[in-house]
């Protein structure tokens, strides 16, 4: 049986709602209650800090960002972005920090609405010591090697050429014997030494901008972006340390080689998990939408099933390059090994890093050229991944592919966070600044948010929220989702006093594993749901409905999904007044369900995630081209972008800037003017006891 409410059934449940509510407004606007004696704490204190003043057995969501860059990024100055670690900290703490406009001129100020509670500063560990000897002030030999003079230029066809020239010879080279520029040997400089400065500032930076008081306002992790990319294929992971003991430089593909990221999890267990420090680390794969099919092999080994499961408990399922859950054509009328008609949303048409190839508003890449479906990496999304995951636990005895789900921004404008739709500055520089947004990055987005259930917004209890996969991913709003399975659930359970305590006692979270019931009972799921409260100015948005997908392998070895409806309405009548995008009709503010598994097979694998959906708003493009006075919902957007177009190269744009504007929906596989924002959880496993497991 299922049920849904459109209000809590309890005075409890409302109180528990109204506190998650504050929750979401600020990591500090709850109820104190007693720091935990260092002996009672759930989770292994590995730091010296102060308890924090607000900690809850139950866990709280805590809102952050991990992936970000700044100008220590070789794609990120080259963009004329100008802020280091410190400044992108600033940005996450709520305090306004200047970008660079369309032209190279640091003139825009960016500031969040609402502050993150935790940042990751992933700069690329490729060229470290590169950027630093391009960079620094003072003269050196180094300083004036053609690709470090075109570095620092702020003419953007030598930008664009100085990018090409970065990517060609560290990121996107094929060669297992991956050479350093040739700055590195020039008389005077030092490599090496040059990354150990820029490393050591990023640690600093984080050190620095952590917040041990009592307090716990804001959490910083030291971190950086292992890159590679072989024929723009991308393979990049965001490395995440738990505490300060952390490698004496990081490991990039120099250290690896290409297309070798097992020798990534070799080096990091020598340098950190087994080098008998007290250090702990995450590798977690990124935007696998663009990795040619690359990212998730199948393992050569149990062995180095293992270690994957270990390094990677966690993906990023969106960021501003587009999402990686799912993928349907809408022309096509079907999906990548999917029915799922919602799964169109913010899909990019290629399968590479090539798609930043759009210059002028025409893409300058062959590679980065849309590929069809049926050439479409089927593994490039997560959910497939999931899938097959299943079916390799039966053949290596574990499942590689256990991962739970993260959003974040990928921003290279220090800018974390900056995911409102409303307020999309850019996450590229000035390559996406102003009228370059549309013109060239239109199927780019402001991307997403990383959310993690832990006790006390500190780096020891967010960590261990992260390796136990409760965790959730949102398209960069900030709704609150809670996920429970369990055999005793009743159906009323949603009107439990204490739903979390009992959820917690009785069953498994997020990213957990139900273990197998002898009998013929069926699984029951609890989720809860809670609209974004927004802030002054800038209400959230209603919840239209919330889904829960199931992915299982049947005995014969075949997988399947489906996705089941389980509260709110899809056909609630909520939408925008095409003249302001101000939204029309309501939804819910907050949903409950119970939902029984009734197709429930105990001798099949399976997974069960929900995915919240919130009624349909704006896209930032169409925003940002109805401020230029171009409508994509008006029959005369034609005239209007040519117009538009004309101004913007009065101003020194070249090309058709606002023709994107116009496209329409029904010739587009996957752009809508118009989306829904969502929240993904992160799924839960059911594997079958040894006797009945297929």
């Amino acid at each position: 049986m299922t049920r849904w409410r459109r209000k809590a059934s309890s005075r409890l449940l409302r109180v528990f709602a109204a506190t998650l509510f504050l929750c979401a407004a600020s990591s500090t606007a709850v109820d104190r209650v007693p720091a935990a004696e260092p002996s009672a704490l759930p989770f292994e204190r590995t730091e010296d800090r102060t308890p924090c003043e607000s900690f809850d057995r139950q866990r709280r969501p805590f809102f952050g960002d991990l992936h970000v860059h700044t100008r220590y990024s070789f794609d990120s100055y080259i963009s004329s972005q100008r802020n280091d670690p410190w400044g992108a900290y600033r940005y996450a703490k709520g305090e306004p920090i200047t970008l660079s406009d369309e032209d190279g001129n640091q003139s825009l100020i960016a500031q969040l609405r609402r502050p993150l509670d935790f940042t990751a500063v992933t700069d690329h560990a490729e060229f470290l010591g590169e950027m630093n000897i391009c960079t620094r002030d003072g003269w050196s030999l180094g300083s004036f090697w053609p690709l470090c003079l075109m570095t620092r230029s702020n003419i953007f066809y030598v930008q664009l050429l100085a990018a090409s020239w970065w990517k060609n010879i560290g990121v996107t080279d094929a060669s297992n014997q991956k050479q350093r520029s040739i700055v590195c040997s020039l008389p005077g400089e030092d490599c090496t030494q040059s990354m150990s400065q820029f490393w050591d500032s990023i640690r600093r930076a984080a050190e620095e901008n952590y917040d041990r008081s009592a307090q716990c306002s804001f959490t910083t992790f030291i971190a950086y972006e292992y890159s590679d990319a072989p024929n723009y294929k991308n393979l990049h992971r965001n490395v995440i340390f738990r505490n300060d003991r952390v490698p004496a430089l990081p490991i990039s593909t120099y250290d690896t080689g290409t297309q070798n990221v097992p020798e990534l999890w070799r080096r990091l267990r020598e340098e950190c998990t087994d080098a008998g420090r007290g250090c702990d680390v995450l590798a977690i794969p990124h935007n696998p939408n663009l990795s040619g099919g690359l990212m998730f092999p199948d393992p050569s080994s149990p062995e180095e099933a293992r270690e994957r499961r270990f390094f990677e408990p966690l993906v990023e399922l969106t960021q501003h390059k587009a999402s990686s859950e799912c993928r349907f054509d809408r022309l096509a009328g079907r999906g990548l090994d999917t029915e799922d008609e919602l799964c169109t949303f913010e899909q990019n048409k290629t399968d590479n890093l090539s798609s930043l190839g759009v210059v002028f508003g025409e893409m300058r890449a062959e590679t980065g050229l849309p590929v069809p479906l049926d050439e479409f990496g089927r593994r490039n999304m997560v959910r497939n991944v999931l899938k097959d995951g299943l079916v390799l636990q039966s053949r290596l005895g574990i499942n590689p592919f256990k991962l739970g789900f993260i959003g974040s921004t990928d921003t290279h404008s220090a800018t974390p966070g900056g995911a409102d739709e409303d307020a999309f500055v850019g996450h590229l520089g000035r390559r996406d600044a102003g009228y370059r947004n549309v013109q060239d990055h239109f199927e780019d987005n402001p991307g997403g948010l990383a959310v993690v259930w832990a006790e006390e917004n500190s780096r020891d209890a967010l960590f261990e929220g992260m390796r136990r996969r409760e965790t959730y991913a949102t398209s960069g709003t900030r709704p609150i989702l809670r996920f429970f399975a369990g055999w005793d659930f009743g159906p009323d359970f949603c009107g439990e006093s204490d739903l979390v305590g009992r959820a917690y006692a009785d069953g498994v979270p997020m990213g957990g594993d139900l273990p197998p019931r002898a009998g013929d009972a069926k699984p029951r799921f609890v989720v809860t749901a809670l609209k974004d409260p927004g802030s002054p100015g800038h209400p959230g948005g209603d919840l239209q409905r919330i889904q829960l997908i199931k992915g299982w392998v049947d005995e014969a070895g075949k997988t399947h999904e489906r996705v089941f409806e389980i509260a709110g309405r899809p056909d609630n009548g909520a939408g925008v007044d095409p003249d302001t995008c101000e939204p029309v009709g309501t939804g819910y503010s907050d949903l409950c369900s119970v939902w029984r598994d009734e197709s429930f097979n105990p001798r099949e694998r399976a997974f069960y995630y929900v995915r919240v959906l919130e009624n349909p708003s704006c896209r930032w493009s169409t925003l940002q081209c109805q401020a230029a006075g171009v409508s994509p919902f008006a029959t005369e957007c034609g005239a209007q972008a040519e117009a538009a177009s004309t101004e913007a190269r009065e101003r020194g744009a070249i090309g058709d800037v606002y023709g994107r504007c116009c496209l329409a929906q029904a010739d587009e596989p996957f752009y809508s003017p118009v989306i829904q924002e969502r929240a993904w959880s992160s799924p839960i496993w059911y594997r079958p006891s040894e006797g009945r497991s297929p």
